[in-house]
């Protein structure tokens, strides 16, 4: 399957007759996600995601630099009772094993939602891509990651982004127009 995608693309670009009379499109992926709006959204939403996991992992770090300096203080442990000290010492490893399965769980999830940020925005990409294709009449839209060069005029990605941002825009209003209606209160109906 790979050898024959591979092979229909080395044909695809490799024949000047063919990209002449084939219809082409490039669009840029990356830069779909830094510049609509619905690719700022989802940046926005893995930030937030990474910020609330970096909080708890700072809290149990900051926790476990707090006992592990008590360990540290010769004159405190001096203080402590046996029974104290062994108190301490279990804290300290309760905290790195949090510590351990918060960073764990960190990178487990912020790995997860990239991966679901990186397929919505495939998606949007795809459907925004055909439209456009339709709209310019073009045969192909390509990644341009794909590709070591492509002529700029074959590059379509403000069209996609357009595109996207007027779909994304659509949504919202739709969501909107939702939410206010689950927010209105029923009318009552005259009984007879």
């Amino acid at each position: 399957m790979f050898k024959k995608s591979f092979l229909a693309l080395g044909l695809l670009f490799g024949s000047c007759a063919f990209a002449s009379e084939a219809n082409i499109g490039a669009v840029n992926f990356a830069t779909c996600i830094a510049e609509s709006k619905c690719g700022k959204k989802e940046q926005e939403n893995f930030e937030n995601l990474r910020k609330q996991m970096s909080s708890l992992v700072e809290t149990t770090e900051k926790q476990l630099k707090e006992i592990s300096g008590k360990l540290e203080d010769s004159e405190y442990l001096e203080s402590l009772s046996p029974k104290a000290e062994e108190e301490l010492k279990a804290q300290f490893q309760e905290r790195q094993e949090e510590m351990n399965r918060y960073q764990n769980q960190f990178y487990q999830v912020l790995q997860h939602a990239n991966y679901q940020m990186l397929q919505k925005m495939n998606q949007n990409i795809a459907a925004a891509a055909e439209k456009v294709a339709q709209q310019k009449n073009l045969t192909h839209v390509v990644n341009r990651e794909l590709c070591f060069y492509i002529a700029p005029e074959f590059d379509i990605t403000s069209s996609i982004i357009t595109e996207m941002d007027q779909s994304f825009d659509s949504e919202q209003q739709e969501e909107k127009t939702l939410s206010e209606n689950e927010q209105q209160p029923p009318s009552d109906e005259k009984a007879e």
